[in-house]
């Protein structure tokens, strides 16, 4: 069935100094999978890297992955203000575009959680044709972000950022994502939107 459905990589980087040097283990890597796995019903295919808090570093592994061909970049950790907090340094210092919705967004959401959302300075950016996000650190809050909040019916109350990712991805030149509307239900202007593959 998902042969009707584009082949879609994805950039994956887990920024952590401790992390990357195995004194605990890595969750984000796991967490982005995990939620793409769900939310994605495109064949996949993952381009994942754990590095550490180094600015030159972050900004070269984006660019190698946005040449590797990935359609999508998500970063975990690194966004606050604590001063081996460099991931928005590195991913702006390779943007062709800055997409300051999404991280708006995602603050709009962690404030729901927690007042110290203010304190994330989570970006997007456009290189090419790859959309790059930087999302928070914790796996619950990048589930969070990424999906936005439900009522106990399950009705969406506050959109994630996912929701217009493939859109933005159908803008620059990118392969059709389709969601899992289950997950995440994506938003695409009536002209935008191709049959389903069902």
């Amino acid at each position: 069935m998902s042969s009707s459905y584009d082949s879609v990589k994805i950039g994956l980087v887990s920024i952590s100094d401790r992390a990357s040097t195995g004194v605990y283990e890595d969750k984000g890597l796991p967490a982005l999978q995990d939620w793409l796995g769900r939310a994605l019903r495109n064949p996949l295919q993952y381009e994942t890297r754990l590095i550490a808090d180094d600015q030159a570093l972050i900004s070269q592994t984006l660019v190698e992955l946005v040449e590797a061909g990935c359609a999508l970049v998500l970063t975990t950790g690194g966004t606050g203000p604590a001063p081996r907090d460099v991931t928005p340094e590195a991913t702006l210092a390779i943007a062709d575009k800055v997409m300051p919705g999404f991280g708006e967004q995602m603050r709009q959401i962690s404030l729901q959680f927690v007042p110290t959302a203010i304190l994330s300075r989570q970006v997007a950016v456009i290189r090419g044709n790859s959309l790059v996000i930087n999302l928070p650190g914790q796996p619950k809050a990048i589930a969070q972000t990424l999906e936005g909040l439900k009522d106990a019916e399950g009705k969406q109350q506050v959109p994630g950022i996912f929701a217009a990712v493939p859109y933005c991805v159908d803008l620059i030149g990118g392969p059709y994502l389709q969601t899992d509307e289950a997950v995440c239900k994506a938003f695409r202007p009536k002209g935008a939107e191709r049959p389903s593959a069902g």
